[in-house]
Formats: structure tokens, sequence, C-alpha cells
């Protein structure tokens, strides 16, 4: 009766770490949208879609033959992948967060 205990177990959102291809990919998407300033938007966009993030992981598999014809097809595998997480929607949040007060401090020091 012990594996009952587990029936339901689900993982802890705060453990999602990414490897090292997934993370440069990241990377790169958190410096894109704070680059263009859409620091808030994109936030707004994680947040509400979070629910979702899951089906929209699936969404990026079932694209998958489309969008190589566009891009890389690896790091959209590996985005997709990461998406699967739970808590891979606080990871990028936290990490656009980082970017953006780093941005911040760097234009406060130029002033």
């Amino acid at each position: 009766m012990q594996w009952i205990k587990h029936a339901f177990a689900i993982e802890d959102p705060r453990s999602t770490e990414p490897n090292e291809r997934q993370r440069a990919i990241i990377e790169r998407l958190c410096r894109e949208i704070v680059r263009r300033r859409l620091t808030t938007p994109a936030l707004i966009a994680l947040e509400t879609g979070r629910p979702l993030n899951l089906i929209g992981a699936q969404a990026l598999h079932f694209l998958s033959p489309l969008i190589s014809a566009l891009t890389d097809t690896d790091g959209h595998r590996q985005l997709a992948e990461f998406l699967e997480h739970r808590g891979s929607v606080d990871f990028i949040c936290r990490r656009i967060e980082e970017m953006e007060q780093a941005e911040s401090g760097k234009a406060a020091a130029a002033k």
C-alpha cells in the first residue's frame, strides 16, 4: 500500500532547472524580450497562460514540422520539453525580471 502514498504526487515547481541547451535558449528569449522592452506584456502573457503551459508545450511539439521549415528544430524541441515542467513559467518569469533589473541598473548608472 506504499505506492498509494505517491499516486497523486506532482513535481515541486521550485525544483525545475533547465539543462544547458535549454538555458541558452531561454536566456536568448529573455534577452530579446528585455531588449525590446516587452517585459510587462511578456510577464502578463506568461502568468495568464500558466495553467495552459503543458498544452502550449504539446502544441509546440504538434507544430514542429511547420516550425522546422522556419527555424532550428532542436531549439524548438528543447523549449517545448522545458515548458512541460511545472516550474518552467516561474523560471522564465524570474529570469526576465532579473534581466530587466540589471538593464534598469545599467541605465540608472549611465545617467
